[in-house]
């Protein structure tokens, strides 16, 4: 019998707003190496392609003159790294659940719509958060951002997480809230709801999708016209 649906999110910004704890990590990372600190508004639009577009964007935007050190490649790998480390030791201490995000979970349960994650955070680092913000079983795969050699925008991040879930792409959806998400879905020729106020500098006009939704409230409505019984 094959899916009556399937529904794959991306995380930050997504499902749970992690802002606060990456930008809390960015901030040790800058000030170890001499560079400014952001503010988690600041942080908000550079998340999203994972952690060394993080901090390179970080420093470019300081200055462009400071960017010849970021692109040393050994300096580059120990700003990760470190970011890497000291976010995976607190990467669940102001972070919060999007509003609505458990009982529109619940409802797909009880739907029997399949549920997968998305998203350009490092697989272990995705994993550890969903299980800590008490998330992860309604999964049935979660893909990082080195899961597979390519990752979004690539389609492929999409289409191979239905394949292997034993989906269809003409019974899926992505759910996200930045261009790279809505980029990716346009390419794999899935739907895209796209949350409002993302972690992105794009306004929502400027962005692809097919619905705007501004959290998981009342989303249902959305699904339901999705559900081939």
């Amino acid at each position: 019998m094959s899916q009556k649906l399937t529904i794959l999110f991306d995380l930050d910004g997504t499902l749970v707003d992690t802002a606060p704890d990456l930008m809390n990590a960015h901030n040790f990372v800058m000030r170890k190496f001499g560079y400014e600190t952001k503010s988690t508004d600041d942080i908000r639009k550079m998340i999203g392609q994972g952690a060394k577009s993080l901090i390179g964007r970080s420093v470019w935007g300081q200055a462009k003159k400071e960017f010849s050190k970021i692109k040393d490649k050994a300096i580059t790998d120990k700003m990760v790294k470190e970011f890497i480390n000291y976010y995976g030791e607190n990467i669940l201490i102001e972070s919060q659940l999007v509003l609505g995000v458990k009982d529109f979970l619940d409802w797909c349960k009880i739907k029997k719509i399949s549920l997968a994650v998305c998203t350009n955070k490092p697989e272990h680092l995705a994993v550890d958060l969903l299980k800590k913000i008490k998330i992860y079983d309604y999964f049935e795969y979660v893909a990082g951002s080195n899961t597979f050699d390519y990752c979004k925008p690539d389609p492929r991040h999409i289409t191979s997480i239905i394949e292997i879930i034993n989906g269809e792409i003409n019974k899926s959806i992505m759910i996200g809230d930045s261009e790279t998400d809505a980029n990716a879905a346009k390419s794999a020729g899935v739907p895209f709801i796209l949350l409002e106020d993302g972690y992105t500098q794009k306004s929502v006009d400027e962005i692809y999708h097919n619905h705007l939704i501004k959290d998981f409230i009342g989303i249902e409505s959305i699904i339901t016209n999705y559900i081939n019984d």
